[in-house]
């Protein structure tokens, strides 16, 4: 088990549960909250971790609401073995295995970043156990947009060079991923899990997993999950960072397309790190939606 600094233990200040799949597997996952309760499920993207949630933890504990964050594997305290499986697909399971050990009968899911993919993979076969969902800064659909900086990094080469050699990824992310900068327990914290090359192995393949041709291993998988979004009939929130580099406005419409029923939120001054710029009024949402 990994040892916080205190900095970081103070900020984030939850026991450490792990969930074992396998001999050298292990996912780590925040569990608190009254075991009695529905669950809300907290799931993050790439490169951050279970901390990204750190504030809005403590506000759904203080509300009197169980909350489950896991790391998915790569990432945070999970286990960042060389030879796991990093596909969606296999993300997707490592949810669904997770969420049937704790038996869990109906969630809420947040989801932010890859947690879409991720989260909507679960949730649209599961549809009997998904209670309501909070959309952030993220896509479940088929897209062809990516900036050129994150175009760059799945070249082969650069990906190794840049994201696990040089940790360019976590690191630019500490600035171009929030529109009103990083408090310095955020940085620290964020970047905390990813110190060398073997650590940064989760980073790099959720880069590699983005699929953007029809030959790619994840895109069918993403295709199937686009196709069933509109079977997907609970109540819905969007939040949305509108400086996003990443998730602009052009996901958000399309989010819409999907969903118009949903309630929208837009943060015209907040970037990519929703949770981090904007904490206070995106928290204040999600507790009034609950």
């Amino acid at each position: 088990m990994v040892k916080l600094p205190s900095n970081i233990k103070e900020a984030y200040p939850f026991a450490n549960n792990f969930f074992s799949f396998e001999e050298n597997s292990n996912l780590h996952y925040v569990d608190e909250g009254p075991r009695e309760k529905e669950a809300v499920v907290l799931l993050h993207g790439n490169p951050t971790w279970s901390f990204y949630y750190r504030h809005l933890i403590k506000d759904l504990i203080n509300a009197g609401h169980r909350v489950i964050a896991p790391d998915h594997m790569g990432c945070g305290l999970s286990s960042k073995n060389e030879s796991h499986s990093y596909t969606l697909s296999q993300h997707i399971k490592n949810l669904s295995e997770l969420l049937d050990y704790l038996d869990l009968k109906k969630v809420t899911l947040v989801v932010h970043d890859w947690g879409g993919a991720i989260g909507f993979g679960w949730a649209v076969e599961n549809q009997e156990k998904l209670k309501n969902i909070v959309i952030t800064n993220t896509a479940a659909y088929l897209s062809k947009q990516i900036p050129w900086s994150i175009a760059l990094c799945k070249i082969p080469f650069l990906n190794s060079f840049l994201i696990r050699r040089l940790n360019a990824f976590a690191y630019l992310a500490l600035t171009m991923a929030t529109a009103k900068g990083l408090t310095k327990e955020g940085k620290e914290g964020l970047i905390f899990p990813y110190d060398n090359y073997e650590n940064r192995v989760g980073i790099a393949k959720f880069v590699e997993d983005i699929p953007l041709h029809k030959k790619h291993p994840s895109y069918n998988t993403l295709l199937s999950i686009e196709e069933k979004l509109p079977l997907i009939r609970v109540p819905k929130l969007i939040l949305w960072g509108m400086k996003d580099f990443c998730f602009d406005s052009h996901f958000l419409e399309r989010w819409k397309t999907f969903y118009p029923e949903a309630r929208v939120v837009e943060y015209k001054d907040s970037g990519h790190y929703l949770f981090e710029d904007e904490k206070e009024l995106v928290n204040k949402e999600i507790l009034n939606f609950l």
